[in-house]
């Protein structure tokens, strides 16, 4: 098939998919508008669900922050972006400490500001396996995010088989968030499918080190 034909047939797939889309939630979208600022809510036009033994009600779709902040989109598409989701229901904002040298979390704090930061939901990644290095990327991050909480980090990449020990350790990663700030709820991401069932098994062996009776519910493994 020619290119051109074939960018016509998706074009008029797109048209048709759009069209049926509009029909059937065009009115729940448009009854779902709020104001900047105010709380999104469950019960509108995006499903939502609860995330873990946290209690918070997100919704099931996000807004990846990676691409946000990639230099063929510019940031004032970017921030529209971000709080054209969010005046539509999508409260689930995903970033991380080095996406695009900072860029994307910079962008998102932009867009979060004006009040649109009570409407989100947001969760950003940190690479620190150290006390000292998650510290000092969550620092950076509530700076760039231009918040003073962030409700998930994750801490990215666990690729390595010796990542959960390196985190779960007396002076690692998951220390980092006992130096004075709000906490966040902290979980781990990332893990390549064939190796996923290993490292939940690790994490599960290293889980009941955190979840103890002193430690804070808002700071507890979802």
């Amino acid at each position: 098939m020619e290119r051109r034909n074939f960018l016509k047939l998706v074009a008029a797939g797109v048209a048709i998919a759009s069209t049926k889309f509009s029909t059937r939630a065009g009115s729940a979208i448009a009854a779902d508008q709020t104001p900047p600022g105010a709380s999104a809510k469950p019960g509108g036009s995006i499903p939502y669900r609860t995330l873990g033994h946290t209690g918070e009600k997100v919704s099931i779709v996000g807004v990846g922050g990676y691409h946000i902040g990639r230099a063929m989109v510019g940031e004032t598409e970017s921030i529209q972006i971000v709080r054209t989701a969010l005046d539509n229901g999508v409260n689930f904002l995903d970033n991380c400490w080095d996406y695009n040298n900072g860029q994307s979390e910079i962008r998102m704090g932009k867009a979060l500001r004006d009040g649109y930061r009570e409407k989100a939901f947001v969760m950003t990644k940190i690479d620190g396996r150290t006390k000292e290095s998650a510290a000092k990327q969550i620092d950076e991050s509530l700076a760039r995010l231009q918040t003073d909480r962030i409700d998930l980090v994750q801490f990215h990449e666990v690729i390595r088989m010796n990542d959960p020990e390196r985190i779960f350790a007396p002076g690692g990663g998951m220390k980092g968030r006992s130096t004075p700030r709000k906490p966040a709820n902290f979980a781990t991401s990332d893990s390549p499918a064939t190796k996923a069932r290993r490292y939940i098994c690790i994490c599960l062996r290293q889980r009941p080190k955190m979840d103890s009776p002193s430690t804070p519910s808002r700071c507890r493994l979802t």
